[in-house]
């Protein structure tokens, strides 16, 4: 008769398939975020017109500070790239290294988005202003909540590295952490590219 044995402490991780497995989940979790995004998108675009009696959008759209942020942004996904080739290389102290400074680019990203929004408020184009402002709001804050989530699991994943070095099933979670941050890169391009080039040129 067979008997169960419980999985011994040194007992193998996930196999190649099971890692595959949680990639193809990882995916259909980006593409129902994908979808999120394009209804705020399309809601957006709906009512970019609609600014009632508030401000339009090149009144409070400075293209030099979106720039900035842009930039910090493109930036963090150049290093997250950097942090994953480490990983690909054993190289953990560098691995380690590359997050921490993806870490800082994503803090001054956030810094400046909300040092937009208060200037925006305080400035009377709050969302309660107008429908263009309410989606607009929206639309940029949600994106910045995903990358404020980002960097709490790229915080997760320094510790992960440190305790348990860059086994498998760490490689596994960086790579899905680094398809969600480039994922962002994505979004933000699109929010540049349809929110504030538009905005800033009408």
């Amino acid at each position: 008769m067979n008997t169960y044995t419980p999985k011994s402490a040194g007992s193998p991780g996930p196999t190649e398939e099971t890692l595959d497995i949680r990639d193809l989940g990882f995916w259909i979790y980006l593409m129902t975020d994908a979808i999120i995004f394009s209804l705020l998108f399309a809601t957006y675009v709906v009512m970019f017109q609609n600014t009632a009696t508030g401000p339009v959008p090149s009144d409070v759209f400075d293209l030099e500070h979106v720039f900035a942020e842009t930039m910090f942004l493109l930036l963090s996904s150049v290093t997250f790239g950097f942090a994953s080739l480490a990983s690909i290389r054993e190289q953990k102290g560098h691995a380690i290294c590359w997050l921490l400074v993806t870490i800082v680019f994503g803090l001054g990203f956030i810094y400046l988005e909300v040092a937009e929004f208060i200037g925006m408020i305080q400035s009377g184009a709050g969302p309660q202003t107008s429908g263009f402002l309410s989606a607009f709001f929206t639309l940029v804050g949600t994106h910045g909540a995903h990358v404020s989530l980002g960097m709490v699991g790229i915080t997760v994943m320094i510790f992960q590295i440190l305790i348990k070095g860059l086994t498998s099933p760490v490689k596994s979670r960086l790579h899905r952490l680094g398809m969600f941050w480039h994922f962002l890169d994505i979004v933000w391009i699109g929010i540049f590219s349809i929110v504030y080039m538009p905005g800033w040129l009408i």
